[in-house]
Order: C-alpha cells, then structure tokens, then sequence
C-alpha cells in the first residue's frame, strides 16, 4: 500500500470510495510480492500493480464490484485457475488478492497510518481477509510499538492478532496468520493479512561527489531513504543532492558513529563510502567494518587505492574477518564509465547480495528467477 498512498488518501479525504487490491500471498514465480496494492479510484483511474500487468483487468473489475455492493472478496490468481489465460498470467505464478472498498467509513484510521509511514514510525496494519462468518471480513487492527486501534471482531482475537503483528513489524515482514474463528491458536477459521510497514531502509553515501548523486538516485529508486554526507560544506549541499532525503555536513565517522549511538543503524542499512581519501575513508570504515548490524559496505577506489586502504585498516587494529565484510572495489563488474552507469553496478551488487544473486545473465542459470533467501535477505526480511 505504500507505494499507493497519496493516491489513495486522495479519494479518501474526498469522502469517496476506492477499490483496493493488495496481493496477500504468493507462490511459485509470482511477479509482485505480499503487500503489492492497486488502486481504483472513483473516475476509474488506476495506481499501482498486484501483477506487473498480468491480472490488472480481472482486478480492475473486481475492485469496480467491491465498491458497487460492499462486499470485500478473496480471490486467487493463476495456473491452477479455470480462467488463468483469459487473466493473462502466464508467468506460472499463483496471487491471493483481496479486494476491499477504503473509504473514511471502512478505514477510518487510514490518515493515522498514513502520518506513521511519512514520519518513519513503525505500523502494521491487520486485516480480516477471510473467515467463517462473512461480517468479520475486511476488519482490521492498526498495530504500533505502543498502542492499537480498530477490531478484528474481538477481544481475544484483537489480542492475539496484535501481538502476532507485533512480531512481524519488529522483523519487518508481511504475511497471512491463521486462527480459530475468535483468535485461537489452535485451529482455523480466520486469516488475517499482516502488512508490516517498517520505516525505509537507509543509504548513507559519505562522499559529495557526482557519482554520490547518481547513486542517490538509484537509491531512491530502490526505496531506501538516502542521506549524503561530507565533512565539506561546500559539496554538501541541498541544490547538489536534490533526490536524497538529507544533506550532512558532519566528519563521516563522526556522524556514523553517532548513528548507532542513537539506534539509526540496522541490518537493512547500505553504506557506500566514495571518498577514496584514507583522513576520510579509513576512520569512516574503522567505525562501518566493527557494526556487525549494518547489511553492506562498499567503498570506492582504484585497485591500488583498495590495496592501500586495506594496509591502513590492518594497520588500524581491523581483523581479516572484519575486512572481509568490505566490498571494494564497489559494484559489480558491468564495465560501468560514467557515475550513472557506475551507480547502477553498485545498486546492482547491492541487490544481489540482499538476496543472493549470483550477478549472471539469467540466459546462463536455471531454476527459479526470484531467490527465496541469501544470509542477508535471512537477517533483513521488500516491498
């Protein structure tokens, strides 16, 4: 839902009414993951995608049905499906989309959801997809670290959902729970969707040089929340990181350190160093190398600048094992020139070390496209 937003808060502060499908489970190859939404706005107006095109029509119309008569409905999409090519999802895939009217009636805490996501503040939202008695469905229970709002149907379900999703927005995930018919843990009757809506992943670049701003855009474009910084205010400036989040001007190592003190740091978090001067880069990666949270380190330079980095830091007191988490030279090898082409290579390598990707062309493997885990992917746990 997070990328469908300000689409929907659009309708729902007119005081009209939206279909919404949001994909809850999936199977096999399927080309969106759990939470992937798409909008319907009442003008017919379409945002987002469950698919990547494949069942956008099926959904379109269901979502048209949904607001027209009330009813949320669960519906599944795929090869094992009657009408799997008429939908057009050839990709062998399988989707659970549950398609629910939202308005201020239906979910009259959306605006609250909304103001968590934009401040970064952790929220999970429960909903009610499927359940022996038609009136619980489409229920659902907001989820914070401090308090919860809404009803699933009762007291007892509302306590077990909540400390279900509580879990899950801790470790950052979504997915369907299965209860009893009143939140039992035993037995079934009820499943809920858990979307876990964990604050942005972070990008911190050290380094205020052009290919600090081609890689800042990709890391937007890959959903982290980015943050430059550079010890020389005249680099670090708003008007030449227009694309990241925040501009800081502040000693790397300092502020890096002062991060972590202030828990800003987790295994989601991505640093890329590109200042290749060691009075930078080598206190800066002293402070990185000993976090053993952080899910990835790289650092730019030349093979010799790698070699020479890599003396200063054994010299520094770091050990083989502590080195070994540095990825340098960063990126993958794509014979990358330009800062673009170079932060695509970085963006690529840090993809395929969050999901363990081997970095080949897929004309070259077998077997399944999308990888189910890496060690990294294990700890961190996409929209």
């Amino acid at each position: 839902m997070r990328e469908v937003l300000s689409e929907l808060l659009a309708v729902w502060e007119a005081g009209e009414t939206a279909g919404v499908g949001t994909v809850v489970r999936t199977f096999q190859s399927a080309p969106r993951p759990a939470g992937a939404s798409m909008v319907v706005a009442p003008d017919g107006q379409v945002s987002g995608s469950v698919s990547g095109g494949c069942v956008e029509g099926a959904v379109y119309d269901l979502a048209n049905d949904v607001v027209r008569d009330g009813e949320p409905r669960l519906q599944r999409y795929g090869i094992s499906d009657d009408d799997a090519f008429s939908v057009g999802l050839t990709c062998g895939g399988i989707l659970d989309v549950f398609v629910e009217p939202v308005s201020r009636r239906t979910f009259p805490e959306l605006r609250a959801v909304a103001d968590d996501i934009a401040a970064h503040r952790p929220v999970a939202v429960a909903t009610v997809i499927s359940h022996v008695d038609p009136d619980w469905v489409g229920r659902r229970l907001v989820v914070g670290p401090d308090a919860t709002h809404g009803s699933v149907g009762s007291t007892r379900a509302d306590a077990a959902v909540a400390d279900d999703a509580t879990g899950l927005l801790a470790a950052g995930r979504s997915e369907v729970l299965t209860y009893g018919p009143d939140g039992q843990r035993r037995g079934a009757g009820m499943e809920v969707f858990v979307a876990g809506y964990a604050p942005r992943p972070r990008m911190l670049v050290f380094g205020a040089i052009d290919f600090a701003a081609a890689i800042a855009r990709q890391g937007s474009l890959l959903g982290y929340r980015v943050t430059v910084c550079d010890a020389r205010p005249v680099f670090a400036t708003r008007a030449r990181f227009p694309t990241a989040d925040e501009v800081v001007v502040e000693w790397p190592n300092r502020y890096l350190a002062a991060q972590h003190r202030a828990g800003e740091i987790d295994a989601r978090t991505v640093i890329c160093v590109l200042t290749h001067d060691p009075k930078f880069d080598v206190p800066l990666l002293e402070v990185a190398l000993r976090l053993p949270e952080i899910g990835y380190v790289g650092a730019m330079g030349s093979r010799r600048t790698h070699d020479d980095r890599m003396a200063r830091l054994r010299e520094a007191g770091l050990t083989e094992a502590e080195l070994t988490r540095l990825h340098s030279p960063i990126g993958l090898d794509l014979g990358a020139r330009t800062p673009e082409e170079t932060a695509v290579s970085i963006a690529a390598e840090i993809i395929a070390r969050r999901w363990g990707g081997r970095g080949r062309p897929l004309t070259e493997t077998d077997g399944r496209i999308h990888h189910e885990s890496s060690e990294l992917s294990d700890r961190l746990t996409q929209y």
